[in-house]
């Protein structure tokens, strides 16, 4: 099942993310698979090791095809993920299964299939 969303949250340092509605936290296991970027977890809100980790869990994650993932991931590192800043307390960002579809869509010249 496609996520609907992905929830970024801030805690104890650490930022987590959890796929909407399952409630259930992406990991970056599977993505280290593919590229070990940050064995130490995932970022956002600039160019780095963790958010490209991030980018390339959540390509892999919402399309389920390596192939995509590994293509787009850096872009979408720099277009996308760079620029997820949390907001509130818990430091929250909230990324759609539209925004990636439009992302990556557009940059594949295909919709992904959900």
């Amino acid at each position: 099942m496609t996520p609907d969303a992905y929830i970024g949250e801030r805690q104890r340092g650490q930022l987590i993310v959890t796929r909407v509605p399952e409630g259930t936290q992406l990991t970056p296991e599977r993505s280290l698979e593919l590229a070990n970027h940050s064995p130490n977890g995932f970022e956002s809100g600039y160019c780095g090791s963790g958010p490209a980790q991030l980018a390339l869990a959540l390509l892999l994650d919402y399309t389920d095809d390596a192939e995509v993932a590994l293509a787009e991931y850096m872009v979408f590192k720099n277009e996308v993920v760079s620029r997820l800043e949390g907001t509130g307390t818990e430091q929250r960002w909230r990324l759609t299964g539209s925004e990636i579809e439009a992302k990556v869509g557009t940059e594949t010249g295909e919709l992904i299939a959900s």
